[in-house]
C-alpha cells in the first residue's frame, strides 16, 4: 500500500555507503529526506548526487539529515562516488543505499511497474521528526530534481509546524505568511504581535513570526 502525507515513515536497517543504517536511529531527532534513484552511473543521478553533495551545509543547518537510495550493488555505489566528485566537483558526504533486494524501494512504492518494473523512479520523501512523511514528490526518471525547491519546502514544513501560518506561492524564508482561517482575529492578536493586513476575511497576511 503506497505511503500518504501523515503516515508514520517504515524503518528499516540497509547496507549503505557508510555502513549499516537503521532509519530511525540514523535520523535521531532530526529531520530526514530519503531520495531514490533509477540506477547507478547515469547521468542525471549523478548530477543530483554532486548537488545534494555541495548542499548539505544547508540540509545541516536545518537539522535535516539526507539519504539516498539506489538498487545497484554498494560497490557500484563506491565506484560510482568517484565519478561523482570528479564530474560534479563534489565528495559524496552522505549515506546512500544499496537496495539490491528491492526491500526500501517496496516499502516506499518506489517501484513504478507502469514506468519501469525494476528501477525506482526519482521519489523524495521528507520525513519528519515526529518520523511522520510530510512530503511526497515523485518524478519521471529523466527529470532531474530542483533540490533548492526541496529545501524550501523543509523552510516551509518547519515554520508551519511550529506556527499557526502557511505559506504562499512561491513563498521564500523571511517573506510574509498567511495566518491559517482556524485562529480567530482575537487569538491572532496575541499570536502575531507584529499585525496583519487582511486582504480578505480568510486572508491575513503577517510577516514570517520566527524573523
Amino acid at each position: 500500500m503506497a505511503l500518504r502525507l501523515g503516515d508514520t515513515a517504515p524503518d528499516f536497517t540497509a547496507e549503505t555507503t557508510e555502513g549499516t543504517i537503521t532509519l530511525y536511529d540514523y535520523l535521531g531527532d532530526s529531520w530526514g529526506v530519503l531520495f531514490s534513484h533509477p540506477k547507478d552511473f547515469t547521468p542525471v543521478c549523478t548530477t543530483e548526487l554532486g548537488a545534494v553533495a555541495k548542499l548539505k551545509p544547508e540540509f545541516d543547518k536545518r537539522n535535516v539529515k539526507v539519504l539516498g537510495l539506489s538498487v545497484d550493488a554498494l560497490g557500484n555505489h563506491k565506484d560510482w562516488a568517484a565519478d561523482i566528485e570528479e564530474t560534479q566537483g563534489a565528495k559524496l558526504n552522505f549515506p546512500v543505499i544499496a537496495d539490491t533486494d528491492r526491500k526500501v524501494s517496496d516499502l516506499y512504492d518506489m517501484i513504478h511497474p507502469n514506468a519501469n518494473d525494476t528501477l525506482t523512479v526519482r521519489s523524495v520523501f521528507i520525513i519528519g521528526a515526529d518520523k511522520k512523511v510530510k512530503l511526497i514528490i515523485t518524478y519521471p526518471a529523466s527529470t532531474g530534481r530542483n533540490f533548492d525547491e526541496i529545501l524550501r519546502v523543509i523552510d516551509s514544513l518547519q515554520l508551519t509546524a511550529n506556527y499557526s501560518v502557511a505559506t504562499p506561492v512561491n513563498w521564500k524564508d523571511g517573506e510574509d505568511v498567511i495566518i491559517v482561517p482556524a485562529v480567530s482575529d482575537d487569538d491572532a492578536k496575541a499570536k502575531f504581535p507584529k499585525g496583519w493586513k487582511a486582504l480578505k476575511p480568510y486572508l491575513r497576511v503577517t510577516p514570517q513570526p520566527n524573523k
